[in-house]
């Protein structure tokens, strides 16, 4: 039976965008494993160091065929390799796979996808976007040598959107600008859910610099940590020209922080992941040094403090997700 490789690779790539940034500094991921045209399996990966995409994938759809109870309390990436290749009893033969990035060729701290694959040996590979980095890259040349059939560049703008934070930290500082609203625009007060506040804990827990404007913290005395999500507290940078702040607000009790203000950017470049918690002001300031940006948007609508700031960015949606019943959308800077 044909199926539709677009409909499936879609389906990956809004699974990987559950977990875009989270996977830091790994990219986000998603697999579809679809078996005589029945959806077995829809996985991403969800955190770095843990199992990847297609790992995830292919234990869920196992799983399928019987609740092997030794393989559902397998976890590690190398203990899921080790039970498929001695287990599978060709399974997967009949399986088409569709991953939104080429599977890794290398064994680092997880084992090779590619390899494991080569194996498993499904009836089909379906890619979104090849991998350009060196110590991964080699996948599919794997997978064809094992006799494999391969299909790659299915939706690739969709799967290289979701590559850009990548890449962006791959190759140099990427720096994001975070902003949360109502649906009628205002940006006073207190906006997001809790589960919002629980997703942007979890991005502070990924990042090495925090960078928030001066008058933000005189006004609204932020602690600025990851207390939801006790996680990794990220240094602090407060763009500001007028250095002097009263040391009792609470980013200040952070202990093993570093809390930088300064009105020059150079600082900046000594950190590789880097997010602007700010609202209009900051965004007309910093945007020529974004590489994207993620907008929280709360169905609320109510009065409050709105923009009378003149912008002309021209920035296009890459995705669209929700956390409960608020939008997060994800642009990127317009090429003319």
């Amino acid at each position: 039976m044909k199926i539709d490789d677009n409909f499936y690779m879609k389906l990956a790539i809004d699974e990987a965008w559950k977990y875009q940034l989270l996977t830091y500094p790994n990219p986000a991921v998603g697999c579809v494993i679809v078996k005589d045209g029945k959806l077995l399996a829809i996985e991403a990966h969800k955190e770095a160091g843990l199992a990847h995409a297609e790992i995830n994938a292919l234990k869920t759809a196992f799983l399928t065929q019987e609740q092997n109870s030794v393989l559902k309390a397998l976890n590690t990436s190398k203990e899921i390799h080790e039970f498929l290749i001695k287990n599978h009893n060709n399974f997967f033969n009949d399986c088409e796979i569709f991953t939104t990035l080429e599977p890794c060729n290398h064994d680092g701290k997880t084992p090779s996808c590619a390899k494991l694959l080569a194996i498993l040996k499904p009836k089909r590979v379906i890619i979104s976007s090849n991998d350009e980095t060196i110590n991964a890259q080699g996948g599919i040349q794997t997978l064809k040598d094992a006799n494999i059939e391969v299909k790659s560049e299915v939706l690739k703008k969709e799967g290289d959107d979701l590559l850009l934070p990548f890449y962006s930290w791959q190759n140099k500082t990427c720096i994001f600008f975070k902003m949360a609203q109502t649906l009628n625009g205002m940006i006073d007060g207190n906006i997001s859910s809790h589960r919002a506040k629980l997703y942007v804990h979890s991005l502070r827990d990924k990042i090495d610099l925090l960078l928030i404007g001066g008058n933000s913290v005189r006004v609204d005395r932020p602690i600025l940590d990851t207390r939801y999500v006790i996680g990794k507290n990220p240094d602090i940078f407060i763009y500001s020209k007028n250095k002097v702040f009263n040391p009792n607000i609470p980013l200040f009790s952070i202990p093993k922080r570093k809390v930088f203000i300064s009105d020059d950017l150079f600082k900046v470049q000594d950190y590789k992941f880097v997010m602007v918690e700010g609202v209009y002001t900051l965004l007309e300031k910093l945007q020529k040094r974004l590489d994207f940006i993620v907008l929280i948007v709360n169905p609320k609508i109510r009065d409050g403090v709105n923009t009378n700031i003149k912008l002309d960015l021209d920035f296009e949606i890459m995705h669209e997700n929700y956390i409960g019943n608020e939008k997060i959308i994800f642009l990127k800077r317009k090429l003319s």
